[in-house]
């Protein structure tokens, strides 16, 4: 708009400012700054009738965790993502070995020990190792200090 220019619609500059503002505005943030609204419009939770025996939502700031919770949380991470990538590893590399298929508990069941020794079964193996490698890594950098 040009200085000096007379608003459009009949609307007044500061309502014309505050909508600028507000269609600006970070969409994280509350919509408005002030209470009455933008342009004089009320919000939908100033105008609708309150609800009795419904709780009302309070934001509560959570206080910051303590140093040993933080602590016993990194140790849980760490100990998750060890646990992922190590049974990971073994699932894919033990199918591959002989001891896979010339184990001693798969003996008395012949049928059981070809299904074992397949190529598909050897390579689901292989593929769950693989996703369990990446849940492990995944979970250890989408880990953040601040969340619980």
């Amino acid at each position: 708009m040009r200085p000096g220019a007379a608003p459009p619609h009949g609307l007044t500059y500061t309502a014309l400012l505050t909508t600028t503002r507000a269609m600006i505005s970070d969409p994280k943030l509350p919509f408005a700054s002030d209470t009455t609204g933008v342009g004089g419009l009320k919000s939908p939770v100033q105008t609708s009738v309150p609800v009795v025996g419904v709780p009302v939502p309070v934001s509560v700031s959570r206080p910051a965790p303590s140093a040993a919770r933080l602590w016993l949380r990194r140790i849980g991470v760490l100990l998750f993502v060890f646990l992922c990538a190590t049974i990971g590893v073994m699932l894919m590399i033990l199918p591959w070995r002989p001891e896979w298929s010339d184990n001693p508990l798969l003996l008395p069941y012949p049928t059981l020990r070809a299904v074992v020794a397949s190529g598909f079964v050897r390579g689901l193996s292989t593929g769950l190792g693989a996703l369990n490698v990446w849940i492990g890594f995944w979970e250890a950098i989408q880990y953040r200090e601040g969340d619980e």
